[in-house]
């Protein structure tokens, strides 16, 4: 998977952003097979709070900021139809929030890294068409992918109630 990051103020710099999502990416593909197709591109926003607010009231209809949007271009069976061979195909578009992300970090007692990393793995099962809302059995198998990637990464469990 390819990535196209943009970051904007206010996200602090150290540390290496783009590093940061490449590490994501690429260990999300080790947990998720289907996202390690070389066909595949996303574009990452790191945003500011205002911004994210404008996509979210724009795109959804929910005048706030959140901590990570995800806008998928591809539906589900589409990805894991998608062979290996032929032109790029755009997965679709997240944006992370920094003030959202920050507060949250902070109140969870983690570093903005850790928390921005698994945001960063979240939206992208997002975009490969996971969704925590529709059941428990989903949810579950999507913070599984999470805790398993962000494991990869070396990063903890952000649920703290799973067994691996």
């Amino acid at each position: 998977m390819e990535l196209e990051i943009a970051i904007e103020a206010p996200w602090p710099s150290p540390p290496d952003w783009e590093a940061l999502a490449l590490r994501a990416a690429a260990a999300l593909a080790e947990a998720a097979p289907e996202l390690a197709n070389p066909r595949l591109s996303v574009s990452l926003l790191f945003a500011d709070d205002a911004e994210v607010q404008l996509l979210n009231a724009e795109w959804r209809g929910k005048d706030k900021p959140t901590n990570v949007l995800s806008f998928p271009m591809l539906g589900r069976e589409e990805l894991l139809d998608l062979t290996a061979d032929g032109p790029p195909e755009l997965l679709g578009d997240l944006a992370l929030a920094q003030e959202t992300c920050a507060r949250e970090a902070a109140d969870k007692g983690l570093s903005l890294v850790h928390h921005a990393a698994h945001l960063i793995v979240h939206g992208l099962l997002h975009l490969a068409g996971y969704d925590h809302e529709t059941s428990a059995q989903d949810a579950r198998e999507m913070e599984l992918l999470e805790i398993k990637a962000l494991a990869l990464m070396g990063i903890a469990d952000p649920y703290g109630d799973h067994d691996q």
